[in-house]
């Protein structure tokens, strides 16, 4: 079959980026960051990406160990809410649930940095600061606007927003994830 050929348009738009704190979640915290030196000693090669850092930890991460999974779940849940507040996508109506499909770790020295990527056709994703030494690299969204990195900082966005991470200062450790959007039909749910 011969498509004609695309064109496009550039629209300006404006998308939402959420953050809150995790501190209250010491344990998913810790086990998050007790995960990434357990994959690193499985996987001890950083995986090649757009992050240059002194270690990325392979795109499966979550799936070679459980200490992951407290985190994930608050992450599942922020993410719902999320799609509710900032998309104004009731997920459950819509018999929908988002998942998460790839976690990594990664670690940062002085002078790592990532270019500038999305995660497209990710629905959200998400960087959780487990370390974050005083100057430390904030992320940097599209247009300039950076988020500075604390420990305990969970910051959300949607997949398809461009970020980078500038040549950093200090030692930043976080954990990341891309979530789906995936069907999850439930009895009683919308036709």
């Amino acid at each position: 079959m011969d498509l004609p050929e695309l064109k496009q348009i550039e629209v300006a738009t404006r998308m939402p980026v959420f953050w809150c704190g995790l501190n209250q979640h010491v344990d998913a915290l810790i086990q998050a960051r007790l995960a990434i030196d357990e994959v690193r000693v499985l996987h001890p090669d950083s995986t090649p990406s757009n992050v240059q850092a002194v270690y990325m930890s392979p795109w499966h991460s979550h799936l070679l160990t459980p200490r992951f999974q407290p985190l994930i779940s608050l992450v599942e849940e922020a993410a719902r809410t999320a799609s509710r507040q900032g998309m104004l996508a009731d997920l459950e109506r819509l018999n929908l649930d988002v998942r998460v499909s790839d976690c990594w770790g990664a670690i940062y020295e002085g002078g790592d940095y990532t270019h500038p990527h999305h995660h497209f056709p990710s629905a959200w994703s998400v960087v959780v600061y487990l370390e974050a030494e005083p100057g430390c690299a904030p992320i940097v969204f599209g247009d300039g606007i950076a988020v500075k990195p604390v420990p305990g900082l969970m910051v959300m966005f949607p997949g398809n927003l461009l970020h980078a991470v500038p040549a950093t200062a200090g030692r930043r450790v976080c954990a990341v994830m891309n979530l789906l959007a995936v069907p999850c039909f439930r009895e009683g749910g919308a036709a």
